[in-house]
């Protein structure tokens, strides 16, 4: 890869379309091994300048000069000021929520513009996805002037939560009797937990960009506890996403992770270290025994392990050990430049790591046991778990990223299929882009050219454990399969509500009973795959097929040690699958449940056998 130059797939681009899915998927998998997705290192370069320029430049010096803690360049004077750290967290979560943080520009799906967020959620007309049926006043999947209001009042009160200067508490000059800055005022930062809580409910798109499982605990803890007890929390809420997160990733799909996310990255490591990470390229590119190292030695245990002795250390240099390992492990994270590009997370982690832990040490009055209430942690803890907890156990009912399962490879995901030209329908969708396609083309690509660049986000997700499930639901239920436009469902997703994390929950049945009445496909025309992850307990995957014109028309559930197993472009043949319902014609339903068939009147009525 060149810097301007991109490593386009060394295909023949006037015959590659017309050549069986599994060979495309096998072609351009192997290009994925050595070069990702081939984009010029101009485009890691935005990312690196957006970050540089709009996170840490332009953020320090809002922050400071609104803070009284000296110029931002002064580094020294302002580092482990608490009023500093409280407003690294909103200036990133406003960035979240506006678009302009994670899951912006091309490596997201993004070419043009490379702005979604605040172009979608501050339009009425768009798509808006409600979190639950049975909250009252949310009803409707159209965003509204209401809808609109609300989100632009919640960005308006993080901005003035940063802008505002800081006061100073009694429980602040107790702990820290020299601290002129204060802490942020808690009005505005009550006013944006309101309204975050309401536009949540109401669209779980801007709750989930705005990383609410992240953020909103620390607003709280802002709000409502004394700075001691500030400060424990704080350590605690970051060691939950942590451990959390690396418990995530026990089990078999994270291994998958790490192979396709290192061989896409920008800057390095050189070819041969990238084939290193798969068994027997170009003949076997599950993963090598290099892979289960990193992931589970460089990645799971050090996300476990160095996270509690960060929160029980008492010494200085084990702390000192700590922060500088946990700094490397989101270092090496950004490097990756992950396809969700969670950049400006992973640098607010590094220096929450250096701030909490070094800034205010357990040996200095800021251990777990010098919090004021034991009952009043027990809840913290108890709350801060809640949600990975019930994540885990019941994935379908919480997204991956309250269940803290950053990375970890078990997703919710899903495939688009569209019969020749019924794609186009979309284009009925208001939004302020385009298909992605179609974006390309708008740039300057030649069609086959776009279509062989989106077809490569297929061979990215044939590498992780549920692409082959998909992949082999699809050669079962289509016969028409080879004649389909085939899209990544995360990708997809994000050129219809302006966002997508790698959560499938946002490209469910709701978001297609959305399209669908906005494009209204004839059926047949747009059937969707889609798969639920993995709870911790079952060593299987549940998964739907959805055609938007009849709802969802089949069901059942694939075993994870089979779908790892394949390769990636399922050489031999699909893997095995459990259907467990099926309908197999309007007005009537095949329920094959033990391969026993019974027919019923109603779509979507079991039938007692």
């Amino acid at each position: 890869m060149g810097f301007k130059t991109p490593e386009f797939p060394p295909v023949d681009t006037s015959t590659f379309l017309h050549q069986p899915l599994r060979e495309r998927i096998r072609a351009l998998t192997l290009h994925w091994v050595e070069y990702g997705f081939g984009s010029p290192r101009m485009i890691a370069a935005t990312y690196l300048v957006k970050i540089a320029v709009l996170w840490l430049l332009i953020g320090s010096i809002v922050i400071t000069a609104t803070s009284g803690v000296g110029w931002f360049w002064q580094v020294d004077q302002w580092w482990n000021q608490p009023i500093v750290y409280q407003k690294a967290i909103i200036w990133t979560m406003l960035l979240e929520a506006i678009g302009l943080a994670g899951s912006w520009g091309p490596t997201a799906g993004k070419f043009k513009p490379m702005t979604g967020g605040i172009q979608f959620w501050a339009r009425p007309g768009t798509i808006r996805l409600r979190p639950w049926a049975w909250v009252p006043g949310t009803a409707g999947d159209t965003r509204t002037v209401f809808d609109v209001v609300v989100y632009l009042g919640f960005l308006a009160a993080l901005a003035t939560a940063l802008v505002l200067p800081g006061t100073v508490t009694p429980a602040l000059a107790a702990a820290l009797p020299e601290n002129t800055s204060g802490l942020v005022q808690t009005t505005p930062v009550i006013v944006a937990i309101a309204l975050l809580v309401i536009v949540g409910v109401r669209d779980k798109t801007i709750a989930v960009a705005s990383r609410i499982e992240q953020y909103l605990p620390a607003l709280v803890f802002f709000s409502v506890l004394s700075f001691v007890d500030m400060i424990i929390a704080l350590k605690l809420l970051i060691v939950a996403v942590w451990v959390c997160a690396g418990i995530s990733k026990f089990g078999r799909h994270f291994v998958n992770v790490i192979p396709p996310m290192l061989s896409n990255t920008p800057f390095w490591p050189p070819r041969w270290l990238k084939r290193a990470l798969y068994r027997d390229f170009p003949r076997d590119v599950r993963p090598s025994k290099l892979a289960h190292f990193m992931a589970h030695a460089m990645g799971t245990t050090v996300e476990i392990a160095v996270p509690l002795v960060l929160l029980f250390s008492q010494n200085f240099w084990v702390t000192l050990a700590a922060v500088v390992l946990i700094v490397g492990f989101h270092l090496f994270i950004f490097s990756t430049f992950p396809l969700a590009v969670p950049l400006e997370w992973n640098t607010l982690f590094c220096y929450a790591a250096v701030f909490l832990f070094l800034g205010f040490p357990a040996q200095a009055g800021y251990a777990v046991t010098d919090f004021s209430n034991g009952w009043l942690l027990a809840g913290i803890v108890a709350a801060l778990l809640f949600f990975p907890a019930l994540g885990n156990l019941r994935p379908d009912k919480v997204s991956f990223l309250p269940s803290m399962r950053q990375y970890a490879g078990n997703w919710a995901s899903a495939l688009w299929t569209f019969t020749p030209g019924a794609e186009k329908k979309l284009d009925a969708v208001i939004r302020p882009t385009s298909n992605q396609v179609d974006q390309l083309v708008q740039l300057g690509y030649a069609p086959e050219i776009a279509e062989i660049t989106m077809q490569q986000t297929l061979a990215w997700r044939s590498m992780h454990s549920q692409g082959r499930g998909l992949f082999s639901v699809l050669y079962r239920a289509l016969p028409d399969i080879e004649t389909r436009t085939i899209r990544e469902g995360e990708f997809a997703c994000n050129s219809v509500i302006g966002f997508n994390f790698g959560d499938g929950h946002l490209h469910d049945e709701s978001l297609i009973r959305a399209l669908q009445s906005r494009c209204h496909f004839a059926p047949g025309e747009f059937v969707v795959v889609w798969v639920e992850s993995q709870a911790i307990h079952a060593d299987f995957q549940e998964y739907k097929v959805i055609d938007a014109a009849r709802g969802v028309i089949e069901r059942g559930r694939w075993r994870v040690a089979d779908a790892v197993a394949a390769q990636p472009w399922l050489a031999d043949g699909p893997i095995p699958l459990e259907r467990s319902w099926r309908a197999d014609a309007p007005g009537q339903v095949a329920d094959v449940t033990n391969n026993v068939r019974t027919v019923s009147r109603r779509r979507g009525e079991r039938v007692p056998k």
